[in-house]
């Protein structure tokens, strides 16, 4: 039996989370989704296995569903239900489906990421300092007590001062709730590493293995058993591929200034209206500008948006075509048809993919059902991983959520891979 399952419900976060493992020597690969092994598939004593259910914006039902297949088809010593920093996605559903599928006492809840400045204090939880629900990420509750009040299953709350007390007061109270007539959700206040930490290790002192949910701040936390494998997961390189290709999706503010951060020759920028008009014929069109940059430069980026004002063309087109997709699905159609069309004509050594729905919209399209983390990250919450399967096998990935990070941290990511 494998040593921990991760269960995420997007491709970054599926990513940084493992990374929480892998940064610390454990062996690690990510599973593109729930369907690409069988119950019994051959990698069952791996160290752990990290499955992207791709269920962010499934209804909570559908997403539920996947959840519970993937901790009932990867049997683990340990399951970790990744969630988002932000909350979004159909977070209670998916927790109460993972209890539920694991047969756990309790789950500790800690979506906290200090790291990039996601905090939980009094129940609250908070975003650079910033209450959630006024951080305009489309969730309107900030007290996590309040935001799990949905779930079947009770809720209680560790606070900071038990959190400062350290592991033995964290895992007292985890012990007294562990006990109750009911599994129970615990939501744990955390504003420091230091109280991941405590939280962890109180939790594996229980006796039965809790659920673990939180975002890639936990994740670094959690104790597994037995030793590290001690390399990195064997994943063949071609040393032919050369050059880095940058794929953004992302059109969250602050991916914009990282954007505007990265040399604008480099730059290939699609039209937003043809990209959702006719997103293959759009995103084909840039590979030849893209494959020629790499050949020059040694590095290319493509997205659809330089500024707010691109945003607003592509739902005006969206709404004119008046099709069953939205506009950012049409979007990540073009971004990944243009790096389907560039990986075939210049494979590049490097892939920088910015923006979840992009970022598995581009490994579909190359055929990469799995990745294997390699323990080296950029910057915090930007793990490095190697395609292992398709037509870009060998290939490095850097994947980045659209929502944190330095102005430079896309540079950082490209000048990381071009290395």
């Amino acid at each position: 039996m494998r040593n921990a399952l991760v269960v995420a419900d997007d491709l970054t976060g599926a990513m940084d989370t493992g990374h929480g493992f892998a940064g610390r020597g454990r062996g690690v690969r990510v599973r593109r989704s729930v369907g690409t092994g069988p119950a019994d598939d051959t990698d069952a004593e791996s160290d752990v296995l990290v499955v992207d259910t791709d269920s962010r914006d499934a209804d909570p039902e559908t997403a539920a569903t996947a959840v519970a297949r993937a901790v009932e088809t990867y049997p683990a010593r340990l399951v970790y239900k990744k969630i988002d920093s932000t909350l979004r996605g159909n977070v209670v559903a998916d927790v109460d489906a993972a209890l539920a599928a694991a047969r756990a006492r309790l789950a500790v809840v800690a979506p906290a990421f200090p790291a990039t400045d996601r905090t939980t204090e009094d129940g609250r939880h908070l975003v650079d300092g910033t209450p959630l629900a006024a951080t305009g990420y489309g969730v309107a509750e900030s007290d996590l007590r309040e935001y799990f009040a949905a779930s079947e299953y009770p809720v209680a709350h560790l606070d900071g001062d038990t959190a400062d007390a350290g592991p033995a007061a964290v895992g007292a109270f985890l012990a007294d709730r562990a006990a109750a007539e009911r599994p129970t959700l615990v939501v744990c206040d955390a504003r420091s590493d230091d109280h991941l930490a405590a939280i962890a290790t109180g939790a594996a002192s229980l006796d039965a293995t809790p659920l673990y949910v939180g975002s890639g701040g936990l994740a670094a936390r959690v104790a597994l058993a037995g030793e590290p494998p001690g390399s990195p997961p064997d994943v063949s390189t071609d040393p032919r591929r050369s050059g880095v290709l940058g794929v953004v999706g992302s059109v969250n503010d602050r991916t914009l200034a990282q954007l505007d951060a990265v040399d604008g020759e480099a730059v290939v920028a699609l039209d937003p209206a043809a990209a959702v008009r006719d997103p293959e014929s759009a995103g084909r069109a840039a590979a030849e500008s893209l494959s020629a940059l790499l050949d020059w430069r040694g590095r290319a980026v493509v997205t659809a948006a330089r500024s707010r004002e691109d945003v607003v063309a592509a739902e005006r087109a969206a709404d004119a075509v008046n099709a069953d997709l939205t506009a950012a699905d049409r979007i990540a159609a073009a971004l990944a048809a243009a790096a389907r069309a560039t990986v075939e004509a210049s494979p590049p050594a490097g892939l920088v993919l910015t923006g979840g729905d992009t970022a598995g919209a581009v490994l579909d399209g190359v055929g990469a059902g799995e990745l294997a983390l390699t323990g080296e990250s950029v910057a915090a919450g930007v793990p490095v991983g190697t395609v292992a399967t398709g037509s870009a096998a060998g290939t490095r990935v850097v994947t980045k959520a659209g929502g944190f990070g330095s102005e430079r941290v896309i540079l950082n990511c490209l000048d990381a891979l071009g290395r």
